[in-house]
C-alpha cells in the first residue's frame, strides 16, 4: 500500500442528523458505509453557521474574529493566504476541486477564476456557484444548461420562487441528470475513471446541495413520505434574560407554514440528501474499480445546517443544534499505519472501524487533519486541531470544548453545556445538552446557573485571547 489518495466529500446545509448513522429519517447507504469503516465525530460544530465565513475558515484555519469575514459578504480570498490545499499540494498531490467553494464572489464567470483557484492550492477546478447563484453565474455546469436550452426555466422558476414563497416545495425544473449536485458528482467521477498522473490524488467533491430551495428532482422528490417525518421544535416561549442575534433572527423569520408544510419541506430535504449519497456511491465505485478505495483517506462533512422549520425557522444563521451542529465522518485506509509516505511523516494509522467520537470537534480541524495523513505541514499559524490522534482512540478528548462565531457573537459546546455570548458580553443562550438535547429551555439569566454561566463566559473570552492574530487577514 502506497500513499494514500484523498476524497473531502462536502455538502452545504446537511444538518448533522440527516444520515441514516445519526438519525433515523434520511437514508444514505454510502455515508454510512465510510461511518461503518471509520470515525463518526457526534459533536461537530461549525466554525459559523454561515457560508462564506466558514468556508473561509475551512480553508485557512481561522476564525471570523480573524479573518474579519462574519456574513455572506463579497470579498475574495487573498492569492497569497496560506491553505491546507496548498500544504497537501506541496506534500506531492496533485489536487482538484469538483462543485462549490465561495471562497470569491460568486458572480460573473467562474471559469475565468481558474488561476485564482490555482493559488489558493487547487490544481484542476470544475467550480460552480450554489443554488441561487446559478440563476446567473456562469461556470461549465450553467454553460451547459445554456447550450441544452435549459437555463431560463431555471432562472424563472427561482424568480417565481423568492417572489412568492422561498421554501415552496416543488421539483426542479431540470432533469435529474442536469441537476447541479448530479453534475458535481458525475465530474468527480469522470474525473477520477480518467486520472492518470503519477502523484496521489486530492479529490475535493463539493456539491452544492441539500442547500435549500427546495427542489429536489424526481424520483427523489416524491421518495419520502411527509407524514413520516421528525414533527420540529417548537419554538419555546421568549424568557427574561440578555438578548442576541438568535434573537433578532426569531423577530424578523416568521414563516407562515400551512399544515403539513415542515414535512414536506424535510420530505424534499431528504430526497436531495439521498440523491447526493446516490452520486457518492458511483464515485466510490469509480475508485474501487481502480483498486484504489482501500487506499483512499475519505472524509465527509458539511459547512452548516438547515433549521427546517425547527424553531419556526427555516436556513441556519444562528447556533441552535440544526444549524451549527454538522456531519463529520472520517475513514483512513486498512493497515495504513504500517505505511509511511515518501516525506516520513504520515499520520495515517488505522482507527477502530465504525467507531463514535463524541469529543467536541470544529470544521476547521479537517484541513491539518488532512495535511498530516498525507505526511505535509501547515507553516502558518492557524487554530485548526488535527484530528489523528483520536482516529485512533476515539474515546479520548480531542477538545475541551468547540466554538463558533456569528455577527460578532461567539458559542461554545461542550459535553454538558451550550452557551452563547452576545456582542456585549452577556451570555443570552445556556443549554443543558444531556438534558435538553431539543434545546428548548434556554437557561440563561437564571440565578441557579449563574456560576456556570460565568465559567462559561470566562472559557471564550479565553479562547478569544489565545486566538487572537495581529490584524484580522481582511479589512
Amino acid at each position: 500500500m502506497g500513499t494514500p489518495n484523498i476524497l473531502l466529500l462536502m455538502t452545504d446545509q446537511q444538518r448533522w442528523d440527516a444520515m441514516g448513522c445519526s438519525g433515523d429519517w434520511v437514508r444514505t447507504p454510502n455515508l454510512d458505509r465510510i461511518a461503518s469503516e471509520g470515525v463518526q465525530f457526534t459533536n461537530c460544530v461549525t466554525t459559523s453557521p454561515v457560508c462564506i465565513p466558514t468556508r473561509l475558515s475551512l480553508a485557512t484555519g481561522l476564525y471570523p474574529h480573524n479573518t474579519g469575514v462574519w456574513n455572506n459578504m463579497g470579498h475574495t480570498m487573498l492569492v497569497e493566504t496560506p491553505t491546507w490545499m496548498q500544504a497537501v499540494r506541496d506534500a506531492g498531490y496533485r489536487t482538484s476541486l469538483f462543485g462549490k467553494t465561495h471562497l470569491h464572489p460568486h458572480g460573473g464567470d467562474l471559469r475565468k477564476r481558474e488561476g485564482l483557484m490555482n493559488a489558493y492550492g487547487l490544481d484542476d477546478v470544475n467550480e460552480i456557484g450554489g443554488p441561487r447563484a446559478s440563476a446567473s453565474t456562469l461556470s461549465h455546469m450553467t454553460a451547459m444548461w445554456e447550450e441544452k436550452g435549459v437555463w431560463e426555466a431555471y432562472r424563472a422558476d427561482y424568480r417565481e420562487r423568492f417572489s412568492t414563497k422561498p421554501y415552496l416545495v416543488r421539483p426542479s425544473t431540470l432533469a435529474l441528470e442536469d441537476y447541479a449536485d448530479v453534475y458535481v458528482g458525475q465530474q468527480a467521477k469522470r474525473y477520477l475513471q480518467n486520472y492518470d498522473r503519477q502523484e496521489p490524488w486530492c479529490c475535493w467533491v463539493s456539491f452544492g446541495g441539500p442547500h435549500e430551495p427546495w427542489d429536489t428532482p424526481e424520483p427523489y422528490a416524491s421518495m419520502y413520505d411527509p407524514e413520516t417525518m421528525p414533527p420540529a421544535v417548537p419554538r419555546p416561549a421568549t424568557e427574561e434574560r440578555p438578548r442576541g442575534h438568535l434573537d433578532r433572527v426569531l423577530q424578523r423569520m416568521n414563516p407562515k407554514f400551512e399544515s403539513g408544510e415542515i414535512g414536506r419541506l424535510r420530505a424534499n430535504y431528504a430526497g436531495n440528501v439521498t440523491l447526493i449519497d446516490d452520486q457518492i456511491g458511483e464515485i466510490l465505485d469509480a475508485i474501487a474499480a481502480r483498486g484504489e478505495l482501500d487506499n483512499t483517506v475519505i472524509v465527509h462533512t458539511s459547512d452548516h445546517g438547515e433549521m427546517n422549520g425547527d424553531y419556526g425557522l427555516i436556513y441556519k444563521s444562528n447556533f441552535l443544534n440544526g444549524a451549527v451542529r454538522i456531519p463529520l465522518l472520517v475513514r483512513t485506509p486498512k493497515g495504513s499505519g504500517l505505511q509511511t509516505p515518501p516525506t516520513g511523516r504520515s499520520g495515517l494509522q488505522t482507527p477502530p472501524t465504525g467507531s463514535i467520537c463524541d469529543s467536541p470537534v470544529e470544521w476547521i480541524d479537517i484541513g491539518p487533519t488532512l495535511v498530516e495523513l498525507v505526511g505535509g505541514e501547515l507553516e502558518h499559524r492557524q487554530f485548526g486541531k488535527s484530528l489523528c490522534p483520536v482516529l485512533t482512540q476515539p474515546e479520548s478528548e480531542h477538545r475541551d470544548f468547540a466554538i463558533s462565531e456569528i455577527d460578532g457573537e461567539i458559542m461554545l459546546l461542550n459535553r454538558e453545556w451550550k452557551a452563547a455570548l452576545n456582542t456585549d458580553g452577556e451570555v443570552y443562550l445556556l443549554f443543558d445538552v444531556q438534558n435538553d438535547p431539543d434545546e428548548t429551555n434556554n437557561l440563561a439569566g437564571n440565578s441557579e446557573v449563574s456560576d456556570i454561566e460565568t465559567a462559561l463566559r470566562l472559557q471564550m473570552l479565553e479562547r478569544l485571547v489565545q486566538t487572537q492574530l495581529r490584524k484580522p487577514i481582511y479589512q
